[in-house]
C-alpha cells in the first residue's frame, strides 16, 4: 500500500487496463450543488454494475464520505450506503442525489472540517499551509480499506479537481460531468443544465403577469460565476435580455434598451436576466464571507444592485427577484434524464472496458469520453462573438446552420 501514497504522474493503467479483472466493487458519490437526473446517473450505474457481478458502494456527502469515513468490519452507515436494484428502483422519479453531498476538497481542507477522530500526528502531518491540510494520502487508505477498486465521481469541475488528482495517483476512476452552469471543460453539456433552462423559462414566463400589472422591469438574477451559458440560454428560450460574465457592458446602454422595450410594451414591462458574474463596465461586485473548500467566496447580490441601478436611470420600477436554487431544485427535465442515464451507461461501458481516467461527456453533439485534464484548466465560456449580441444584450440567433444542437461546441 505505499505505493498509494507517492505522488506519481499518470500511468497507463490509469487510462487503460486490458488485464484488469472486472472489479468487485463500485463506489460512486456526488459532489457540488446538486441537480436533476443525479438519481438517475445512480440507478443506471447500480443497475450495469449488477449485470457485471460487481457490487455498488455509494459514498455519502461527495468528498467528505471517503475522508471521515472509519471503515471497519461493517460499512459506515453515516457515510456509507449499499446500492442494488431493490432500493434504487424508484430514485430517479425524483431530484435531488439520494447520497446527498458536502463542497469537501480532500486537498485543500480547512481545520474546522478535518474529521474529528484523526490523530494530532495525521493532521500535522497532512498540514500544507497556515489552515489548509491535505488528506489525499486518508482518502487513498480509505479506498483500499473499503475494496473500492473502481470508482465513479459525479460533479462539476471543482469536484472533478480531485478526481484528476485521484487519477493521478493510479485509482481506477471514471467521471461525469454535472453543473446547471455547464461550464466543465471537456464536454458540451453538463447533467442539470436543460432542466435548469426548462424552469428558468416556466418561471419567468410566470412572472410576466406580474411585471405587465405594475409596469416594472424584471432583473431576474441566475447562476454563473464566470460562465453565462444559464443566463443566455433562459434568455434564448424568452426572449429576454441578458447580460453575461464573458462582456463587461454599457449601464446607460442597457437602461436605454430595457426602457424603450418596457415603454413599446402593450402590457409596459421588460425583462433581463443577469449571471450573477455579470458586471457593467466601471462597476465591482465585492465578494464576501470566507472562502469555500474551492476558493470561492459569496459575491453580492448583482439583481438586486442592477435592479436599483436600473429603476434610478429609468425613472421605472424594476424588481430583482432569484433564479437560482429553484433551477436545481424537483424532478429533471427529459433531455437531462436520457442524457444522466445515458452518461452512467457510457461510463460502466468503460469500467467494463478497463478504461480509466475517463470523463465521459458530449463532443460534435456526440456521447465520447476525454482525459480528465490537469488540475487548473479554465472553466468553458461563452463564445461573445458567435453567440452574444452586445449592442441588444441577446443572444445571437442567427448563423446557426452546422452548429450542434445545444448551440455550445467545443472550441
Amino acid at each position: 500500500m505505499t505505493a498509494l501514497f507517492q505522488p506519481t504522474m499518470p500511468s497507463r493503467r490509469a487510462h487503460y487496463d486490458c488485464a484488469v479483472q472486472p472489479p468487485r466493487r463500485i463506489g460512486i458519490l456526488t459532489g457540488g450543488g446538486d441537480v436533476p437526473g443525479l438519481n438517475s446517473v445512480i440507478k443506471s450505474v447500480t443497475y450495469r454494475a449488477s449485470e457485471l457481478g460487481a457490487e455498488v458502494i455509494g459514498i455519502r456527502r461527495g468528498w467528505e464520505g471517503l475522508t471521515h469515513v472509519q471503515p471497519g468490519d461493517s460499512l459506515d452507515p453515516e457515510y456509507l450506503r449499499r446500492l442494488d436494484r431493490a432500493n434504487t428502483r424508484a430514485i430517479d422519479r425524483t431530484g435531488g442525489t439520494i447520497l446527498h453531498t458536502s463542497r469537501t476538497n480532500p486537498a485543500k481542507m480547512p481545520r474546522s472540517a478535518l474529521p474529528p477522530w484523526l490523530p494530532k500526528e495525521r493532521v500535522d502531518a497532512a498540514q500544507i499551509g497556515d489552515d489548509r491540510f491535505d488528506l489525499t494520502p486518508l482518502v487513498l487508505e480509505h479506498l483500499d480499506q473499503l475494496g473500492i477498486d473502481v470508482l465513479v465521481a459525479i460533479g462539476g469541475d471543482d469536484t472533478l479537481s480531485f478526481a484528476r488528482i485521484l487519477a493521478g495517483r493510479d485509482v481506477r476512476l471514471v467521471a461525469i460531468p454535472k453543473t446547471m452552469d455547464n461550464d466543465v471543460p471537456g464536454t458540451e453539456y453538463c447533467i442539470g443544465f436543460s432542466s435548469a433552462i426548462t424552469r428558468a423559462k416556466e418561471l419567468i414566463d410566470r412572472q410576466r403577469t406580474t411585471l405587465g400589472s405594475h409596469e416594472r422591469i424584471g432583473v431576474f438574477r441566475i447562476f454563473g460565476r464566470d460562465a453565462g451559458f444559464s443566463a443566455l440560454f433562459a434568455a434564448y428560450v424568452t426572449s429576454a435580455r441578458c447580460v453575461i460574465p464573458e462582456a463587461r457592458y454599457d449601464i446607460g446602454r442597457l437602461a436605454d434598451v430595457l426602457a424603450e422595450e418596457h415603454d413599446g410594451s402593450p402590457s409596459r414591462y421588460a425583462i433581463v436576466v443577469t449571471a450573477e458574474g455579470a458586471i457593467w463596465e466601471g462597476a465591482e461586485i465585492p465578494d464576501y464571507g470566507p472562502e469555500d473548500a474551492f476558493g470561492h467566496r459569496h459575491k453580492a447580490n448583482v439583481g438586486e444592485i442592477l435592479a436599483s441601478e436600473l429603476s434610478a436611470r429609468t425613472g421605472i420600477e424594476s424588481l430583482a427577484i432569484e433564479l437560482t436554487y429553484d433551477l436545481r431544485s424537483g424532478q429533471p427535465d427529459a433531455l437531462d434524464q436520457i442524457v444522466a442515464s445515458t452518461f452512467a451507461n457510457v461510463a460502466m461501458d468503460l469500467v467494463g472496458d478497463g478504461v480509466f481516467g475517463q470523463m465521459v461527456g458530449i463532443r460534435d453533439g456526440k456521447y465520447a469520453h476525454v482525459d480528465l485534464q490537469s488540475t487548473g484548466v479554465a472553466a468553458r465560456r461563452v463564445n461573445v462573438d458567435d453567440m452574444y449580441n452586445r449592442e441588444r444584450f441577446r443572444p445571437r440567433y442567427y448563423g446557426k446552420l452546422g452548429e450542434p444542437m445545444l448551440l455550445v461546441g467545443l472550441d
